[in-house]
């Protein structure tokens, strides 16, 4: 850390006339710590869309402002499952579901790299929790660590991924930068990856442990700024007295600079850093570089695309030049000394664009939802008031009195353990809208009969105070979407953009309702053991299993017209080649396929099995986008969820038309993970498949059978 970023590898030679160095920098939404740069939608937004050629989009533009900025490592992007809905972290990644969690960091790494910046993807693994979560065992099954937490790391280094960051967890009992279960037989051995492994930030815990799996340590002393390491001298001693092979230092500084090569860094027109993270007001260290360009039309454009609308009685939206309205809570209006004002984001005062912690960035500025409905107010001659105050419900609610419409603005946040906000040590305590927002929905509905919700929110909430009141007529969820959220979700309020997000998570009815919780307590000499019980019954496939009903399900969003669906039609692809035949016979006759990825044996597995076609048809009144979600249904034998996401797509039509779709499954798609022969095997029987808009909501059904 002793650099201008938050990691810093020194150049080798004279002026680094050898190897430049490199610049390590967080964060998975934009440069973090810099000036003149673009505050991106979090993660969670990004998977909010259902939309691969948005999240492409993002991660290139975001990659362009990190070699802009001299950053050769962007340490994101954060692909964690949010099995737990109170995680701090959650926000930073894609969701709750591995399929829709490893598209979405697949596209955004391929979009970063494009962009000439080292990805990272992070964090290697179970890392689920902020409480203890330096001193806690996260105790997974083989299995479950297959199918659900490692997915998104397999498509990660399926894009080409330079680099992947262990966490600071145990993983059954073992570090998660000591663990050569992870690091090495799965993660280099069967998945193939070729780059480096990095610790998180002091995650690093030893030398010969670690040294078995582990490229780099970050940020190099073993405490900050002691002047002590794991690795340095002790390193080269232990490679001097052969108690590690010198070719172990070898394949390590291979690895590292493989990624520096491939991503292009060596061209010699790499711009030098031009910021100083850790002194960010010294004029000689900070050169004041404007990387935005336009990427705030690609941040605008996300946040409305990521917004989901939960409920909408009687065409409530889009609003259509409402004579007055109202805005309330905090969450509508700026923050009264700007959008800075707390150090990492550690804190709400206005709109919510973002959550805390080091996975954020500084807003070059921050558009609140009051700027622009108010440009759009003037537009239509509609008379505007608003109520900041979230506690004084009583004003609020008389302020609704006789308002064509009222905008009730609430929040959620949360973040990394390093910081905590009214009690919530980056984790949320619980699952409750923030600063009254309940109470004020409430006062707001019982004065308003046209009374719409606007939820920005790192995760769900639970909406059931509220939710089924006659008078709240329209839900709005818009997650944290950046530093345009003002105008994006003015957009949707006003139907210039038709909702076209989704769900990325289920939202229950009661916190209890979900299959896991925090796990608090301990002491600091204690490792916590926080047991994955639920096993491959994450979020949806849980309520599924359990049959409990959820207030909104995974991959539920409305619009404002409707899609019909039909002509289901799967089609088996040819293999090619009498390798693939053998290979086919022994899959299909249900034997385990043994792999390393990047061996043809893994590219014939990941290849398309059946293309799966269908019509959507809008038959509705305006344009609008769907997101079909295709799912499979295994034989019971298999010991599967009863739904499993395995394919989607994102489609825009014009009223009166119909687009022909197609989604494509793999033989890896259709096969689970066999402990016992470690490898992926078919079920025996018939795989039920399903396309529809949600996890609960199917419109054509079929059947795949193997043989």
């Amino acid at each position: 850390m002793n650099g201008r970023c938050v990691g810093n590898i020194p150049p080798i030679g004279e002026n680094g006339t050898k190897w430049s160095g490199l610049c390590l920098e967080d964060s998975p939404l934009g440069v973090r710590y810099a000036d003149f740069v673009t505050a991106f939608p979090a993660g969670i937004n990004a998977a909010a869309t259902w939309n691969r050629k948005l999240i492409r989009r993002r991660g290139l533009f975001m990659g362009r402002e990190h070699v802009d900025k001299g950053v050769n490592v962007a340490l994101g992007p954060m692909m964690n499952i949010g099995r737990n809905a109170q995680g701090g972290r959650n926000w930073e990644g894609f969701g709750a579901d591995p399929f829709l969690a490893g598209e979405a960091a697949y596209e955004t790494i391929l979009g970063m790299q494009e962009g000439g910046v080292q990805a990272c993807a992070k964090h290697l693994i179970n890392n689920e929790q902020e409480h203890f979560r330096t001193q806690e065992s996260s105790d997974v099954d083989d299995r479950t660590q297959h199918e659900i937490y490692a997915h998104p790391f397999l498509r990660s280094i399926m894009a080409g991924v330079t680099s992947i960051m262990c966490s600071y967890n145990l993983i059954n009992g073992t570090y998660a930068c000591e663990n050569d279960k992870i690091m090495n037989d799965i993660i280099k051995r069967e998945f193939g990856f070729q780059g480096y492994i990095m610790s998180d930030w002091s995650a690093t815990h030893s030398t010969i442990a670690a040294i078995t799996g582990l490229d780099m340590t970050m940020p190099g002393d073993i405490v900050f700024q002691s002047n002590t390491t794991w690795f340095g001298a002790n390193l080269t001693a232990y490679v001097q007295n052969d108690t590690i092979p010198l070719a172990r230092m070898d394949d390590m500084a291979t690895r590292i600079i493989a990624g520096w090569y491939f991503v292009h860094q060596d061209a010699g027109d790499f711009p030098a850093v031009n910021f100083d993270a850790f002194n960010p007001i010294n004029e000689a260290t900070n050169e004041h570089v404007d990387v935005q360009e336009d990427h705030y039309e690609v941040v605008r454009e996300i946040g409305a695309a990521s917004t989901v609308l939960l409920k909408n009685t009687g065409a409530a939206l889009p609003l259509t030049r409402p004579r007055s309205i109202v805005l309330v809570g905090s969450d509508a209006g700026p923050s009264s000394i700007g959008p800075n004002e707390f150090a990492d984001q550690g804190g709400i005062d206005g709109i919510l664009a973002m959550g805390w912690g080091s996975g954020t960035a500084n807003f070059t500025y921050l558009i609140s939802p009051l700027e622009a409905i108010q440009r759009r107010a003037r537009k239509d001659r509609t008379s505007v008031s608003w109520i900041l105050d979230d506690y004084d419900t009583d004003r609020a609610g008389n302020m609704a009195i006789g308002r064509s419409a009222a905008l009730v603005f609430i929040a959620s946040d949360s973040g990394e353990d390093y910081i905590t906000v009214d009690g919530n040590e980056g984790d949320r305590k619980n699952l409750t809208a923030w600063k009254n927002g309940d109470n004020l929905v409430l006062a707001v509905a019982a004065q308003n009969n046209n009374t719409i919700v606007v939820v920005h929110s790192v995760g769900p909430l639970i909406l059931e105070p509220w939710i089924e009141h006659p008078n709240v007529t329209a839900v709005l969820w818009a997650g944290i979407p950046g530093a345009e959220a003002g105008n994006a979700i003015t957009e949707v309020l006003y139907g210039n953009w038709n909702p076209s997000g989704r769900l990325p998570y289920t939202i229950a009815q009661q916190a209890s309702d979900y299959p896991a919780g925090l796990v608090l307590g301990g002491q600091p000499t204690d490792i916590l053991s926080i047991p994955y019980t639920e096993g491959l019954n994450v979020d949806y496939r849980h309520f599924d299993s359990l049959n409990i009903t959820p207030r909104f399900e995974f991959g539920f969003g409305l619009s404002y017209t409707n899609f019909t669906y039909s002509r289901l039609h799967i089609a088996k692809v040819g293999h090619q080649g009498s390798t693939d035949k053998e290979l086919e016979d022994s899959w299909a006759a249900g034997n385990a396929t043994l792999i390393a990825e990047g061996s043809s044996t893994a590219w014939w597995l990941h290849r398309p099995l059946f293309n799966v076609t269908f019509d959507v048809e809008n038959t509705g009144p305006v344009w609008g986008g769907d997101i079909p979600q295709l799912y499979l249904h295994m034989p019971a034998s298999a010991g599967e969820p009863p739904s499993i996401l395995k394919g989607f797509t994102n489609v825009e039509v014009l009223p009166g038309a119909k687009k022909t779709v197609g989604i494509t499954l793999s033989r890896y798609d259709l096969s689970f993970w066999d402990t016992v022969a470690q490898g992926w095997r078919t079920p025996n029987g018939t795989i039920g498949v399903t396309v529809g808009t949600s996890s609960r909501d199917a419109r054509l059904t079929g059947n795949i059978t193997i043989i």
